[in-house]
């Protein structure tokens, strides 16, 4: 094979997938790692969601002192817009697996992979607000929630680190 016919053939290759709009496939660590902490995340979630509904003394949580998750769960910040901060996070968490299945870290639209990070963004600016709740108006931390917390957190490093390897800017 000549020395054009490869380097014409690398260049086809790279102008199909390499010179699209948003780049090339993620690792494939970070998809996984992105769809493992959104589906512990959806657990969590699913366990506070439930708990919210039926008894809210079931959490394994102390309920004196600094660690008191029915303080927290039932307090006046428990509630966002009217509707349950942990039917927030089962709504956040159940798109966040749906962004973060393999088929959505392949697809080619720019639109699933900002939105994806916009999700991510808006998921960690949430758990800001909450944290604030917690330490300084509720003055009480509630482990469940801290679990999500730091699920959210480490899905959006996932998530921008996977975005900045596939996208073009």
């Amino acid at each position: 094979m000549s020395a054009s016919r490869t380097a014409a053939g690398a260049a086809g290759r790279a102008s199909a997938g390499g010179g699209r709009s948003g780049g090339g496939a993620a690792p494939a660590w970070v998809w996984l790692a992105a769809l493992a902490l959104a589906v512990a995340g959806l657990g969590v979630a699913v366990y506070l969601t439930v708990e919210h509904y039926t008894a809210a003394t079931t959490l394994a949580c102390p309920e004196r002192g600094t660690v008191n998750c029915q303080k927290v769960t039932t307090s006046a910040q428990s509630r966002f817009l009217g509707v349950p901060v942990a039917v927030w996070g089962l709504s956040y968490f159940v798109g966040m697996v749906a962004l973060n299945l393999p088929w959505a870290w392949r697809a080619r639209r720019p639109a699933v992979r900002w939105g994806r990070l916009a999700a991510a963004t808006g998921g960690v600016l949430f758990v800001f607000w909450l944290l604030y709740a917690e330490l300084f108006v509720i003055d009480a931390i509630c482990l469940w929630c801290t679990a999500v917390h730091v699920l959210a957190v480490a899905l959006f490093a996932v998530v921008a680190l996977g975005t900045a390897s596939t996208a073009e800017f």
